[in-house]
């Protein structure tokens, strides 16, 4: 059973965290709440989130300064980070935004539909990346399987193989609907490169699979998944 995705938070007035959550409850995820960019920090340190969304000014270390320290971990780096601005300033103050990591800059007021959109569309590829990371591991369980095998033991892969197949179909099938409706919503540029990376890491996946059937080759041609 796929676990809830977490998105973070991160606002330093209270009032504007129950606007998010109230937006945001609708696509039935794991909600956390951080009041500053330390506490941001320090959840980012323990779990993984899907997408976060960092309001810009805030008391102490605001939302760039806050940006900079995610990008700089390995960990948190390619988590997607949505600003959340109720100021403006205009083309530099956006750019600054972009060249901080975020994949988006939103200013204040704003769409409720729009924002939940855009944060579904990370959930979902997130949620992919999980599924993928799932059948990565199975596939890796297969072949250590087939290396037991031809030492000598007795051990039957057909039926491994068949339900890994079934699975990582699922999950193409899944991948090829969220990138059509991509394409159709001319969704951000950043969320269409993430999926088309997801897609790219299935063909991997299935490649390697292919090459476990029966008479297509050895185990050790199987590409990596990094």
């Amino acid at each position: 059973m796929v676990q809830k995705a977490k998105i973070l938070l991160v606002d330093d007035r209270p009032e504007n965290l129950l606007a998010l959550e109230a937006i945001l409850s609708a696509l039935d995820q794991t909600l956390v709440r951080a009041s500053s960019g330390e506490e941001a920090l320090k959840a980012l340190l323990t779990d993984d989130f899907a997408v976060i969304l960092l309001d810009v000014q805030m008391p102490g270390m605001d939302g760039f300064e806050t940006a900079a320290h995610i990008k700089r971990r390995e960990r948190t780096r390619d988590i997607p980070i949505i600003f959340l601005t109720a100021i403006n300033h205009g083309p530099h103050h956006t750019f600054r935004g972009y060249a901080a990591g975020a994949v988006d800059y939103i200013s204040k007021p704003f769409d409720p539909w729009v924002l939940r959109a855009k944060v579904s569309v990370f959930v979902e590829l997130y949620m992919k990346n999980c599924q993928l990371r799932e059948q990565a591991a199975l596939l890796r369980l297969q072949l250590e399987g087939g290396d037991k095998a031809a030492a000598g033991e007795a051990k039957e892969p057909a039926g491994l193989l068949a339900e890994l197949s079934a699975r990582l179909a699922a999950v193409e099938e899944q991948a090829e609907a969220l990138s059509k409706q991509l394409d159709d919503e001319s969704a951000d540029a950043a969320a269409v490169a993430t999926a088309a990376h997801l897609e790219r890491k299935l063909t991997g996946l299935r490649r390697a699979l292919d090459a476990l059937e029966p008479g297509t080759g050895s185990s050790s041609s199987v590409p990596s998944q990094n």
